[in-house]
């Protein structure tokens, strides 16, 4: 199950202490523990039918794209930096790929993610035209009018391993939908169910998307094995993760145009404890039975803050959903555009994320 924990805010004053689920009165008041539907995190039920001979009507209705950033699905490293450049850092990720970073676009955010020398995935963020006729802003309707007999709540797909069918509950398919695109070639939207805006966007070949498996699954076959990570190749995949989390957060915050969060290392040992303090002991909360609430443990780290707030989400694929669905959460999303914080830091231990806001007494 994914899981998302009620934001929390903390303000410090000079003679007392004010703690409470972020702000008090009517924010506060419409508050509560928010859930995402469940997903399958548990190995899935397999189908009693064999779905491999269940033509749907998938293949009829398969739309041709055309001159878009899925024409760089399946080309090589040399191609990539032909059309964009050396990436500004290269971060592992835990489905068998690395994730080229370009920060540093003219517009926008991407992710390039790369298998044995071929491009196998691709996020974006604000990318303008690059990402036509996905391009951010872009209103949910209009989307589901020109596309909207790919908007489905089930979804197939085949490959030599077996048969899948991914269900996507109502919520999913307002939210972030699943489109095929070409044969090999998937589309994940990531819309704001504030504004009913396109977020951002990720292509996906059919080995990363049933290696995610970001939703719940039925199948006939066999499904792709997690890989068995040392301890020190997770922390490489958690701090590029961490810095992602950072880079999406203030992309949507330029969006929204709100300054953008400084990095603390400080904060990120603190969020990194928590997200560690998670796992290890098997609850989901602000409150750590151990180590207390954000208060206490930035105290404990020797963090000095006037302001703070947390994020947590546990049990997404990666930093992409857990941001997305902070955003698509009342309590998490106030917490990610509030003018009030300066400083972020980002703690990941293998699917725990937290996210702890911080502005210092110095900057108040």
């Amino acid at each position: 199950m994914k899981r998302l924990g009620c934001s929390l805010f903390v303000l410090i004053g000079i003679l007392i202490i004010i703690l409470f689920e972020y702000f008090p009165g009517e924010i506060s008041s419409r508050l509560s523990e928010f859930k995402l539907p469940d997903k399958a995190v548990e190995e899935p039920q397999e189908i009693e039918q064999n779905i491999a001979d269940t033509e749907s009507e998938d293949d009829e209705n398969l739309y041709v794209f055309s001159d878009g950033l899925h024409d760089l699905m399946g080309e090589s490293i040399s191609h990539i930096e032909s059309n964009f450049g050396s990436p500004s850092r290269i971060d592992p990720s835990a489905y068998g790929y690395d994730w080229w970073i370009y920060d540093n676009l003219e517009k926008g955010y991407m992710q390039i993610g790369v298998s044995n020398n071929q491009v196998v995935t691709i996020y974006v963020m604000d990318v303008g035209d690059l990402s036509q006729p996905f391009v951010s802003g872009t209103d949910y309707n209009q989307l589901y009018h020109s596309f909207s007999f790919s908007f489905s709540d089930y979804v197939s797909v085949n490959n030599k391993m077996g048969s899948y069918r991914f269900e996507l509950t109502e919520a999913e398919l307002f939210s972030r939908p699943l489109l095929q695109m070409e044969e090999d070639t998937w589309l994940q939207l990531y819309f704001d169910t504030f504004t009913n805006k396109l977020s951002s966007v990720r292509y996906l070949s059919t080995d990363v998307l049933l290696k995610q498996r970001p939703y719940s699954v039925t199948y006939r076959g066999e499904l792709p094995k997690e890989e068995d990570f040392s301890t020190e190749k997770w922390r490489a995949i958690e701090e590029g993760a961490e810095i992602q989390i950072l880079d999406f957060t203030n992309q949507i915050r330029q969006r929204h145009n709100l300054s953008l969060l400084t990095w603390d290392s400080e904060v990120s040992i603190v969020a990194y404890g928590h997200s560690q303090d998670m796992f290890e002991n098997n609850y989901f909360s602000h409150t750590s039975p151990t180590f207390g609430e954000l208060k206490d443990r930035l105290e404990r780290g020797d963090v000095s803050f006037y302001f703070a707030g947390e994020n947590i989400a546990a049990q997404y694929v990666d930093g992409i959903e857990a941001v997305e669905g902070w955003l698509n959460s009342e309590g998490h999303r106030v917490n990610l555009l509030n003018e009030e914080f300066t400083h972020l830091g980002v703690g990941v231990y293998e699917k725990f994320y937290t996210q702890n806001f911080m502005t210092p007494w110095a900057i108040h």
